[in-house]
């Protein structure tokens, strides 16, 4: 999962083929054709509406592109926005990569397959 400072994805650049929706968009009824980047809204960590937004955009309605979680991000919460098919996270400006980074590869292996399709260890030929 690709980490971004706050101040980095503030700086980008609009581009087409790139959406930002809120957390009370239902992704079936987005034209997803074209869309390279989608990034999907945390208005407060408690709320997890966009955890169901982007399993809806990897598992059923098969989007490829890069879905990015912006807003109100805790750092224990970027392993379960990845195994829910998140690409990207940018962190809040108090943030610190370097835990954000020790967060995602805490635990290695899951009994539960994931939105990407990643197979748990049981199931993976030996």
């Amino acid at each position: 999962m690709k980490l971004i400072a706050h101040h980095l994805h503030a700086a980008e650049p609009q581009s087409s083929g790139r959406l930002s929706i809120t957390n009370d968009v239902d992704p079936r009824g987005l034209a997803l054709s074209g869309l390279t980047r989608i990034d999907l809204c945390f208005p407060k960590f408690t709320d997890g509406r966009a955890y169901s937004q982007a399993y809806l955009l990897r598992r059923r309605l098969g989007f490829v592109g890069e879905l990015r979680a912006t807003g109100d991000v805790l750092l224990d919460q970027l392993l379960l926005m990845q195994r829910n098919g998140f690409d990207s996270v940018v962190l809040r400006a108090d943030q610190d990569s370097g835990a954000a980074s020790g967060q995602l590869g805490y635990f290695p292996d899951f009994y539960q397959a994931d939105a990407r399709g990643c197979m748990p260890r049981f199931v993976l030929p030996a």
